[in-house]
């Protein structure tokens, strides 16, 4: 059943235009290029001349092969790998990612999904999954970029790939969500847990991001409203100023002025957040519970008690800085070990070993403790050879 629902959600997710907005040939040196096949208003046909593109065809474990646009900027220091939407493809793309190319000083990796564009296979969450690895790959054996050196980008259903590969690598520079979603059957009802056949879980996968999040939602989104990116801005680790835009819907955020601004700032900062600045605001971010004595609090002992799990009972065995008894309402018949253990600066002859408790007479030799193991001497309740209490 779980299955069955999984591919039904599949087929609601994922529409790649048909019949798609381009082609591949081979020019006569070898090299791939793009040729329309929409309308001469796209403007893919410019990419043949551009020597800036490298058009790459990449296989995926999955068996299927699937075409990237690879675009250099000689200034950049970042790479921003894209993610698309779920009705796009590379070729109604490329015009934008020329934009944020230059705009945004980085260097583009987009792909097409398995059965989008001219990629082989059938589009499904698992293919996009084995798509986004295999092209993060082609990013560190061909040209040799580094997970410090990366911002993944996610839009709408491209914010699943991007959260899948964004919670394993630990080390990336930053990720964008882009009218992102929290889960396939959260955009279509409003559920508050998650089902087992539920697609693109990105409510599970944020938590495991370790980078700075930027979150790009429109406020007039009729496809994935606002929620899902404000539920994920709020739920990521490191959070940075969401960008949420007044009157924005769904496919349209790249027209509005601050879409691009916005961006803009997000990478700059990213160009200039080294390791060690990196390190500094999660330790700032991060309460860290300096080391002491003292350590942590139990209800029994007040704050100046250390509590540890007693080997041989269920209670704790509590111990301050003073090693002296003041706690002994924690202790139990059942087990020494519960007991604080006592001063032994002040036990002198016979007296001093650590079975004996006794602080006010510890000192005197006519102590008659000296062999005592009894809880009731722990805790200052025994009797000496007079009748007499101790404590």
């Amino acid at each position: 059943m779980g299955c069955m629902v999984s591919q039904l959600a599949s087929k609601f997710a994922f529409f790649p235009p048909s019949p798609p907005t381009y082609h591949l040939k081979k020019r006569d040196d070898g090299k791939l290029t793009v040729v329309s096949t929409a309308s001469p208003a796209v403007s893919i046909p410019t990419a043949a001349d551009d020597n800036s593109l490298d058009v790459l065809v990449v296989d995926t474990k999955h068996g299927n092969k699937i075409v990237a646009f690879y675009l250099k900027n000689p200034y950049a220091r970042l790479t921003l790998l894209y993610s698309h939407g779920n009705a796009a493809d590379l070729g109604q793309l490329y015009d934008l990612f020329v934009q944020l190319k230059v705009n945004l000083r980085v260097n583009l990796m987009g792909y097409d999904y398995s059965g989008y564009g001219a990629s082989t296979g059938k589009p499904s969450e698992s293919s996009t999954y084995a798509d986004i690895e295999a092209i993060y790959e082609c990013l560190e054996t061909e040209y040799g970029v580094s997970q410090e050196d990366v911002i993944l980008y996610g839009q709408s259903v491209g914010s699943g790939p991007t959260l899948h590969l964004a919670a394993k690598l630990p080390r990336l520079r930053g990720v964008v969500l882009h009218s992102g979603i929290l889960s396939g059957l959260r955009v279509l009802c409003h559920v508050n847990f998650t089902f087992c056949f539920d697609i693109y879980k990105n409510i599970n996968k944020i938590k495991k991001v370790k980078c700075p999040v930027l979150v790009i939602h429109g406020t007039d989104d009729d496809v994935v409203n606002w929620l899902h990116g404000n539920r994920l801005w709020k739920m990521a680790k490191e959070s940075y100023d969401p960008l949420w835009i007044k009157g924005g819907g769904h496919c349209n955020l790249e027209l509005y002025p601050d879409y691009i601004r916005h961006l803009c700032k997000y990478i700059q900062e990213m160009e200039n957040l080294t390791t060690e600045k990196r390190l500094k605001k999660i330790r700032k971010n991060v309460n860290l519970q300096p080391w002491s004595n003292t350590g942590s609090c139990c209800t029994c002992c007040g704050e100046r008690c250390c509590t540890f799990k007693c080997p041989e009972c269920s209670d704790c065995c509590c111990m301050n800085v003073s090693w002296s008894i003041n706690c002994p309402e924690c202790c139990k018949p059942s087990c020494i070990k519960c007991c604080r253990l006592p001063k032994l600066s002040n036990c002198f002859g016979p007296c001093s070993r650590p079975s004996c408790c006794h602080t006010k007479n510890c000192a005197k030799l006519s102590c008659s403790c000296n062999s005592c193991f009894c809880w009731e001497c722990c805790v200052g309740k025994h009797n000496d050879t007079n009748g007499k209490h101790n404590g």
